[in-house]
């Protein structure tokens, strides 16, 4: 199908661009890659009559990396965080899920702020976010802002950015560099959202975990942190009873719908085999 008719902005600087998008209101929606936006126009379900395409602002693009702090431009490429060197030496589990992110011609335009801000449930880099600890900076008529990755998402395609905000950059800290990590995930082919997917980091000292955390991916209406699914693994040598311990926390939060990848119970028992995976590929890699 084809859009309904819009009129098209490309801004050159972020004070623009939120500018455009406060006078122009609720009839605007900025785009980035547009993989996300673009579809749903063409499907009429969604209709501004407005774009503000961010692509020309070179202020959103870019990896900064001092020391152990991390700082990526919203309107960075999957393409480019996969080529980042410097990015997968300090904080390789962005590489490994950008990777399973459709294919490489959807990479080279999608961004990872387009990823993370839209709210689709779906999508793959806000459970690697949220096992991070992420914050995303975001800018609007009222300034600038940083909210946690935990606590941006609220429903299905509805987040806590305000009205006329624009994602602008993600900011965390590497985690420790003798930690482990890992993003598994189902499909049913390659390109696809997933069945189900988890995300998991760990840090291993003495022969014990120190330190865990792991998100869920397309499971509830919202991606999901698994706290006590973590917790479930401090302390432990991951034996079988606590990794037992952590799918079954994992699980009980779990809310997928039937859906053509398949029925409720069996996308949620398809997240604890997600899950062992993402744990025993996140301990083999743990120095």
């Amino acid at each position: 199908m084809i859009p309904a008719s819009f009129d098209y902005h490309r801004p050159e600087s972020l004070a623009a661009a939120v500018q455009l998008l406060g006078s122009l209101g609720e009839e605007a929606r900025a785009v980035a890659g547009g993989h996300s936006l673009i579809p749903m126009m063409k499907l009429r379900m969604a209709v501004p009559e407005h774009l503000v395409d961010l692509r020309s602002i070179a202020e959103l693009k870019g990896i900064c990396i001092e020391g152990r702090a991390v700082s990526i431009g919203a309107m960075t490429t999957q393409a480019e965080v996969i080529a980042s060197d410097a990015l997968a030496q300090v904080c390789p589990i962005l590489r490994e899920t950008a990777l399973q992110i459709a294919d490489p011609q959807i990479r080279n335009l999608g961004t990872l702020g387009g990823n993370v801000a839209n709210g689709d449930p779906g999508n793959d880099m806000p459970a690697s976010m949220q096992v991070l600890d992420a914050q995303f900076e975001v800018a609007g008529p009222e300034g600038k802002r940083k909210i946690a990755a935990r606590d941006f998402y609220e429903a299905a395609f509805f987040t806590a950015l305000g009205e006329g905000e624009i994602m602008t950059a993600i900011h965390f800290e590497a985690p420790s560099a003798s930690h482990g990590y890992a993003y598994e995930k189902q499909k049913r082919k390659i390109g696809d959202y997933a069945t189900a997917a988890a995300a998991v980091i760990l840090v291993m000292e003495g022969g014990r975990c120190s330190q865990a955390s792991i998100g869920l991916t397309n499971l509830s209406d919202t991606p999901l942190y698994a706290q006590a699914a973590s917790e479930a693994l401090v302390g432990s040598s991951l034996d079988p009873a606590a990794i037992d311990a952590a799918v079954a926390a994992a699980e009980a939060i779990a809310d997928p719908v039937t859906d053509s990848r398949g029925p409720s119970h069996f996308r949620r028992k398809l997240a604890g085999v997600m899950l062992r995976r993402a744990i025993a590929s996140a301990q083999n890699r743990a120095a």
